[in-house]
């Protein structure tokens, strides 16, 4: 079968992305000597502090500054966390970024504004180190009314719907803190830069034969002072769900 295109540029995943982490070079279930953290961040300043002084011992933070205009990567970088900048704007720029320039075998993405606790990561990345799931992806549960705004849970909800019946998996939220191996996420070769990339990684992982589940999550109060870059607003969410439903489209 010959290679399909879409319209963005998209090759159809089922004619070029049938590999499962077991078949990567390199693959090494069960050790892990380090964690690298990608935090896509776009004016974080008023919560990196609370997030970098969190991440558990073994986890390596990568900040992947998007455009800040605050003081974001000079407190990432006092914090000890690597620093990069990502001139291309949009979520999943500054998230592939973090990829690129991460080394360890198993990487874990997590919002950078204070809404996820860094010491759950262990809940999403354990089971990829011990080979019982290829990407662990963090069920969002709010802790307190008002936390996960009415569209943004109505977007989420027809997307994970949609995606079941596209892909045939029962999932209930496509949250931003996830793991899985680096070198299996670079050769699904995710092409979205926008809202789209983190549901374009799900359905790409799952046409590849991926082993994809999901596993609870606090979902706390961002830090004051920041605001869902993604669906924050009803403005956001339409835009995310425009994109997410694009990925759909051409999957």
């Amino acid at each position: 079968m010959g290679d399909s295109t879409t319209k963005s540029g998209l090759s159809a995943p089922w004619v070029r992305f049938q590999v499962r982490p077991g078949s990567i070079p390199g693959y090494r279930p069960g050790v892990r000597d380090v964690t690298d953290v990608i935090l896509p961040c776009l004016n974080e300043a008023e919560s990196l502090p609370w997030v970098l002084d969190r991440m558990p011992p073994g986890y390596r933070p990568i900040v992947a500054d998007n455009g800040s205009t605050d003081d974001s990567g000079r407190i990432a970088q006092a914090y000890g966390a690597i620093v990069i900048r990502v001139p291309q704007r949009g979520f999943g720029a500054a998230a592939h970024a973090g990829l690129l320039v991460a080394t360890s075998d198993i990487v874990c993405f997590m919002d950078a504004d204070g809404s996820f606790d860094p010491r759950q990561l262990p809940r999403v990345v354990d089971p990829v180190a011990e080979s019982s799931v290829d990407l662990m992806l963090g069920r969002r549960r709010p802790t307190q009314r008002g936390v996960w705004p009415l569209h943004a849970r109505w977007g989420n909800a027809v997307l994970a719907w949609r995606l079941g019946r596209r892909c045939g998996l029962r999932l209930h939220d496509l949250g931003p803190m996830r793991a899985a191996y680096r070198r299996a996420l670079l050769a699904l070769e995710l092409r979205d830069r926008r809202f789209g990339y983190p549901l374009e990684m799900v359905v790409r992982a799952a046409q590849a034969g991926w082993r994809i589940q999901e596993t609870d999550v606090d979902y706390l109060p961002r830090t004051p002072g920041t605001r869902s870059k993604v669906t924050g607003t009803v403005l956001g969410t339409v835009r995310t769900v425009r994109d997410m439903s694009r990925i759909l489209a051409e999957s």
